[in-house]
């Protein structure tokens, strides 16, 4: 049994995508599509400009998704849709491409909604005022113990519960200060700040899960082709209006992307292509469960690579 798993941010890089948008015309067309429902050249952006700029969280998210659809649609143009799979998931922004290839939300919708996700997550807390730190060598259960001993009355949360031994907390910075230095008292192998914008998935971001409520509920969302482990639940939804609910949850909960992980292994789930830029979510997977094979498909030769990989 296979699943699709698509990455979030961290993930971008300047060039990705473009060889397959140069020799597959269905993955130009998401481009194309995107750049038309934005109204701007983000693909211009994304092939040459400048990384700064693309990992503004108003640009990452959009481009990002885009990436992953397209090397979606290179592998349908190859034989192997989106049934190829029994489970799609996403890392945060990357369920909304899990959503975009299952059929559930329109691609122009999709990248709608990310740029108002992007620019809302980035606009919820004034820089400077959050922050966000990695915490390794530490379990969920450890790291959440120094998150509520760092709080003190501030916002600290586990934010992303990556795998068995990477936990990033989120919330205001003096408390993030407070739970790196906790962190490495209590054992943690390194406990180190992230260069990020703006403090993800925590109580402070709930500007941007109202703002998204808003936009989320102009948009038709439909039964994806097959069920998506989401986030904050790490369970199968299909109802649209279930789904709908999560992804304003998503915005203040935690990515519970080892639970995810451990549930597709549950249901059966041995093989995991990583559909997109990047190998960040290969890597969760193999210190999750190492008897679960992970394939990255984000360029052309991953994608014929994954072709053959079925008649082999």
């Amino acid at each position: 049994m296979r699943a699709f798993v698509f990455p979030g941010q961290g993930a971008q890089a300047i060039g990705m995508g473009h060889d397959l948008a140069t020799t597959v015309p269905e993955a130009q067309a998401v481009f194309q599509e995107v750049d038309d429902a934005l109204g701007e050249n983000l693909s211009k952006l994304i092939w040459g400009g400048d990384i700064a700029e693309l990992t503004l969280t108003q640009n990452a998210q959009p481009a990002l998704m885009a990436t992953s659809i397209a090397a979606m649609r290179a592998l349908e143009a190859r034989g192997v849709s989106i049934d190829a799979a029994s489970f799609v998931a996403g890392h945060s922004l990357g369920e909304y491409s899990a959503l975009a290839a299952a059929g559930a939300i329109s691609l122009a919708d999709t990248a709608r909604l990310l740029r108002i996700r992007g620019k809302a997550m980035q606009d919820a807390v004034p820089v400077g005022v959050g922050a966000m730190a990695a915490l390794l060598g530490l379990d969920f259960e450890a790291a959440q113990a120094v998150a509520a001993e760092a709080a003190q009355g501030d916002v600290c949360q586990a934010a992303n519960d990556n795998d068995p031994s990477q936990v990033v907390v989120s919330g205001h910075k003096a408390a993030i200060e407070r739970a790196v230095d906790i962190a490495k008292e209590r054992g943690a192998k390194r406990a180190v700040l992230l260069p990020v914008s703006a403090p993800f998935h925590c109580a402070l971001m709930q500007p941007a899960a109202d703002a998204m409520a808003t936009a989320l509920a102009e948009v038709q969302i439909s039964t994806p082709a097959v069920p998506v482990i989401a986030n904050v639940r790490a369970a199968a939804v299909s109802d649209p209006d279930e789904i709908r609910a999560l992804l304003v949850e998503q915005v203040t909960g935690s990515v519970r992307w080892r639970e995810s992980v451990q549930q597709m292994d549950a249901e059966g789930v041995t093989k995991i292509w990583e559909i997109g830029a990047g190998k960040a979510l290969s890597g969760m997977v193999r210190r999750i469960n190492r008897d679960i094979t992970c394939r990255a498909v984000g360029t052309s030769a991953d994608v014929d690579a994954a072709v053959a990989s079925l008649d082999a």
